[in-house]
């Protein structure tokens, strides 16, 4: 038993500190998706700001303008995207640098059809490792599904793709679907640790990453785009729920396609052994 959903990844590239180019490029690609039926849309890792923690790694100086650039959850930027989402009436997924309390978090936003916030995911494996001293760049505390109107979600952001516990626990927490904002790796093995993570746990990836789109749907590529500032669109099959009433109805299912089936296999093996119909 599962639920069709339309769902786009953008593989747009961002500009380096340049919040206001950035958000007008992502409305442009988020309209450009929902105008080609998309129901579900992911946009790339740190996409606001451009993905700029690299350089406040290497370059310390630049470390307090990461917290100026940074945008807070009730921040302008995410509210007009929060907007946008309602009136496309489209579930949308972000990335970008959220600024809280304690420190600055490579994050997800994940915002439903009427503009709610449904939910944020804040990266939890860093390849760059981290340091109690990197306020600019905190590890997130948790691995949680969020809900949307459309499915229980769980999300990604780019080095988490390579770790299956991450993908699992949010599957177990009740995940129908992964989303991946990535600013990483296009190598082949990076589009097979995908295609894993969505195998292992019998559920669709979305993934937008900076140059390269996944789109994988029952164990299979269901769309794939090579290249920058391109929108990828697909239907993904995405699980119902575990139920009593599912699981009868996905039983009912199977047995009214096993008898025409069964008799089909039959006639065939006829065909090829004779003798197997005996006197």
């Amino acid at each position: 038993m599962y639920r069709s959903i339309r769902a786009a990844a953008l593989s747009i590239k961002p500009l380096k500190w340049d919040k206001p180019a950035n958000a007008d490029k992502l409305e442009t690609f988020v309209r450009r998706a929902a105008a080609e039926g998309a129901e579900l849309i992911v946009a790339p890792e740190g996409f606001l700001e451009g993905y700029v923690v690299m350089e406040a790694i290497q370059n310390p100086e630049l470390r307090a303008d990461m917290w100026d650039i940074a945008e807070p959850l009730d921040g302008p930027y995410v509210q007009r995207f929060r907007r946008l989402a309602d009136v496309l009436g489209v579930v949308l997924c972000f990335g970008f640098a959220e600024r809280r309390a304690d420190g600055i978090y490579n994050a997800a936003a994940v915002l439903g059809p009427d503009g709610e916030l449904c939910g944020t995911y804040y990266k939890t494996q860093l390849a760059e490792g981290t340091a109690s001293s990197w306020d600019f760049n905190r590890l997130g505390p948790s691995l949680r599904a969020i809900d949307t109107p459309l499915a229980r979600v769980g999300t990604m952001i780019c080095n988490d793709r390579w770790n299956p516990d991450i993908a699992r626990a949010q599957v177990l927490d009740g995940a129908q679907v992964i989303l991946i904002p990535s600013y990483g790796s296009r190598a082949r093995r990076q589009n097979l640790a995908v295609i894993a993570r969505a195998r292992e746990n019998g559920v669709p990836v979305v993934e937008a990453n900076v140059g390269v789109n996944l789109i994988v749907s029952k164990g299979e590529v269901a769309a794939y785009t090579w290249g920058t500032d391109r929108v990828t669109t697909a239907t993904i099959e995405s699980p119902l729920p575990p139920s009593e009433a599912n699981a009868r109805a996905m039983e009912s299912q199977f047995l009214a396609w096993r008898g025409p089936e069964m008799q089909r296999r039959y006639e065939r093996t006829l065909e090829n052994y004779p003798r197997a119909k005996g006197p």
